[in-house]
């Protein structure tokens, strides 16, 4: 594994466990080189995901972009981290069990504004706003009327 300080290209093991969820392993490295220690997590992929884009592209799945993108919708939001490690787990779990290598990026954010919608109606209504693009105030109140979420509901979140 190279070091994120110095760009060695090696760097030693030095202490492995579980993460919390059990879904990866956590190892503690350091390197020879600067003596920097840093943390790296290993998980298991059962097979490589492609992206079809709406512009026909193809693009590897990318576990973190999804995780960032997650982040940025519970950004400020009363939710457990490890709450959504579990969610962003379970994400990438059914998307490898469909048994399709490549799959559209709609399937991706269905199920994540699905998993998103159990979790946290906020971070649900932040996503889809991303997600399908809205523009207008008028699209916000179509979309919380179609989905039974009312306004006041959100405002005791």
């Amino acid at each position: 594994m190279r070091c994120p300080f110095c760009g060695h290209a090696e760097s030693q093991v030095k202490d492995s466990r579980p993460s919390e969820d059990g879904a990866a392993i956590r190892r503690r490295r350091l390197c020879p080189e600067c003596e920097g220690r840093f943390t790296t997590f290993e998980r298991v992929q059962l097979r490589e995901l492609t992206i079809l884009k709406r512009s026909g592209r193809r693009t590897p799945f990318d576990r973190d972009k999804l995780a960032r993108s997650v982040a940025i919708a519970m950004r400020k939001r009363p939710i457990d981290p490890e709450q959504v490690e579990r969610m962003i787990s379970a994400i990438v779990r059914q998307l490898e069990s469909m048994g399709e290598t490549e799959l559209p990026s709609s399937a991706v954010g269905e199920l994540v504004m699905k998993h998103l919608k159990q979790l946290d109606d906020v971070a649900y209504v932040r996503y889809a706003s991303v997600y399908r693009d809205f523009r207008e105030t008028q699209d916000f109140a179509r979309f919380l009327g179609e989905e039974g979420l009312s306004e006041a509901a959100l405002d005791e979140r």
